[in-house]
């Protein structure tokens, strides 16, 4: 929804173009806890793979 009187501003519209709007619903369907326990599963997950990148580099 836009207010009357507003323009699109071009780069908003073509970024909103490649958001998946269900996974955004899909998300605040969950409760803050739930929400809270997937961003911390999330974290461990990205420190997993960091720690798996470097122990696949070769050392100089």
């Amino acid at each position: 929804m836009r207010a009357a009187g507003l323009e699109a501003d071009p780069v908003v519209e073509a970024y909103k173009r490649d958001v998946d709007r269900t996974l955004l619903r899909q998300n605040l369907r969950r409760s803050v806890t739930e929400r809270v326990a997937n961003l911390i599963a999330l974290q461990r997950l990205a420190i997993e793979a960091r720690r798996a990148g470097r122990a696949r580099k070769p050392k100089r």
